[in-house]
């Protein structure tokens, strides 16, 4: 029989969770669309970019011509060296950048076999992929952002109040984020501000110009609308701010994947599958 000092230091209860619901069915199907066509167009826009391993500024970029942006290899004795360039910076990248192994032989190679489709060096299927995904994500995206402006999504959970672009508030969530302090109770049923300004710049900022470089860089929508090499500054521009953007939206994929596991990642993984987040009714009385 339990003695009355062990009754009286027994832990309390834990407070049980409540499920409410945070994602719609459209946002979780777009998402997860999102995840496919964003994963295939990083491997395949790899694949092209093997082609011509190198970025320039203005409307021309031959191999000649001064780059500020290279992924190389040169030979070095016998061995085959991987280098990463950034205008007068560069760096050795061997076996993963440059120069990596393909069938048991160190190969020149802007980006290695593995992280590209196909694996082997084949542009026009590169092309394929790349063009196929890429409207389809354009395509999921603006059913996305069509529902979010007429269904009140946007409006309701992506605009940022007043209070929440308050520079008190940002630099509250900043410390918040950096100490992984995440929101709980009431505050987890709706994005933080943090959360809300960078979706929108992901969507409003990022995405556009990607589309926009990406379309630029084709002859026939140059032909048909010759301002986007204006408006880009030039083909090559466009290739260039097209390769920024993509890996500025990898970035954002890494932080917030990171975000995700370091949160809950068995709640926020069920809550973009079924829509059900937990919350507990201790928390949100409070």
């Amino acid at each position: 029989m339990a003695s009355i000092e062990q009754i009286g230091t027994a832990p309390p209860p834990r407070p049980a969770k409540i499920f409410i619901r945070r994602h719609s069915v459209l946002t979780r199907i777009t998402h997860w669309i999102n995840v496919l066509c964003l994963t295939l167009l990083l491997m395949s826009g790899m694949q092209i970019f093997n082609a011509d391993p190198q970025l320039h500024w203005g409307n021309y970029g031959a191999v000649e011509d001064p780059s500020w942006f290279e992924i190389a290899s040169e030979q070095d004795g016998n061995n085959i060296v991987g280098r990463l360039r950034i205008g007068s910076l560069s760096i050795t990248t061997t076996g993963i950048l440059g120069a990596s192994v393909v069938d048991g032989e160190m190969t020149p190679r802007a980006f290695p076999a593995w992280a590209t489709i196909p694996s082997f060096q084949d542009l026009a299927t590169g092309r394929r992929w790349h063009f196929f995904f890429a409207w389809l994500f354009v395509i999921n995206g603006l059913l996305y952002v069509l529902y979010s402006l007429i269904g009140g999504h946007f409006r309701r959970d992506l605009l940022p109040t007043t209070k929440d672009v308050a520079p008190r508030n940002i630099w509250h969530e900043i410390k918040d984020h950096a100490g992984l302090r995440f929101p709980k109770g009431e505050q987890a049923r709706r994005y933080n501000a943090l959360q809300k300004l960078t979706y929108l710049i992901v969507i409003f900022v990022l995405l556009p110009l990607m589309i926009g470089s990406g379309l630029t860089m084709s002859p026939a929508m140059d032909a048909g609308y010759p301002f986007l090499l204006d408006m880009f500054g030039g083909r090559q521009s466009a290739r260039a701010i097209h390769f920024i953007t993509a890996w500025s939206l990898v970035l954002f994929v890494i932080v917030h994947v990171a975000m995700v596991i370091l949160s809950g990642l068995w709640n926020n993984m069920r809550s973009m599958v079924t829509g059900r987040y937990a919350i507990t009714n201790e928390e949100t009385k409070r």
